[in-house]
């Protein structure tokens, strides 16, 4: 099976490319590559590709970087995946679409399964959503999949940035009082293709098991990795930010556990980011 995956330099399109099964040949595009914002670069990559699947990971994810420019959040996140989307049903290709838990307002009291109705707060859950309800209209053959809280071993992530302040800070201050699953990017590539496997298209939620808040998921991380820095809880309220996050952005499977596709406990899934994260190279200058 022939995969493109859009946005393929980002955390997920790597997990996806290094943990693709046997018999699958994998074609990661970077927005260098497939700009989703071009329609004509996006149907010339299809056309050249000639996928039977496409996984569409390609977009704005900055939430705040999206309310102070929301035009940038619509062209990539909505159109975008107008563009994508358009390009699969020429070509025949199925779609996985890469949603969010951040499609929710955060006012329930329980975790969001995937009938609960959608009622964004920020502009990256509007568009989010928007590419969803495209997707839905355009191409019955797809998977709508949402996750929460992604990071992975490198780059900009949750864990990456703890483990660096510990390092920096005498203290670290933390939210509480939001609550959501972090999701380790391996794991949920993983369950992407096994759920592939399956000709069951609708919309799935993919987190890793249990729920923690920012300052839960900041405390695991910094005990699994030896470090001592104090880290004291905040109110979302004491941190400024542009967009509102859902407090509760807690995501819970009905549809996959279905299909018999459940992902590990977050804290396990934690320790093997870290595990492996310790046996990667040094970057070059940090000797």
């Amino acid at each position: 099976m022939r995969t493109l995956i859009t946005g393929g330099t980002g955390q997920l399109g790597r997990a996806l490319a290094r943990l693709a099964p046997a018999g699958i040949q994998v074609i990661a595009l970077g927005s260098h590559a497939c700009d989703v914002t071009d329609p004509a670069a996006v149907r010339a990559a299809v056309e050249t590709h000639r996928p039977d699947l496409i996984v569409h990971c390609a977009a704005m994810t900055d939430v705040d970087g999206c309310e102070r420019d929301p035009r940038r959040a619509w062209q990539v996140n909505a159109l975008g995946t107008q563009h994508v989307a358009a390009a699969a049903v020429e070509a025949g290709a199925r779609l996985v679409y890469i949603s969010t838990n951040y499609v929710f307002d955060g006012e329930a009291e329980e975790p969001y399964h995937e009938f609960a109705r959608p009622n964004p707060i920020s502009i990256y859950g509007q568009t989010k959503l928007a590419g969803e309800e495209i997707v839905r209209a355009l191409f019955p053959r797809h998977y709508i999949v949402r996750t929460a809280m992604l990071y992975d071993e490198t780059g900009r992530n949750f864990v990456n940035t703890m483990l660096r302040l510990a390092c920096e800070r005498p203290v670290l201050r933390v939210v509480a009082d939001q609550f959501g699953n972090p999701t380790y990017a391996a794991d949920l590539a993983e369950a992407i293709w096994r759920l592939v496997r399956y000709p069951a298209y609708g919309t799935y939620h993919l987190v890793n098991d249990g729920q923690a808040s920012w300052f839960d998921w900041a405390c695991e991380t910094l005990r699994l990795a030896g470090l001592s820095t104090p880290v004291e809880p905040i109110p979302a309220s004491a941190y400024t930010r542009l967009a509102r996050p859902p407090r509760n952005g807690v995501l819970a499977s009905l549809a996959a556990p279905a299909l018999g596709i459940t992902l590990r406990p977050w804290q396990d899934a934690l320790k093997r980011n870290l595990d492996r994260r310790a046996r990667l190279p040094e970057p070059p200058g940090t000797a």
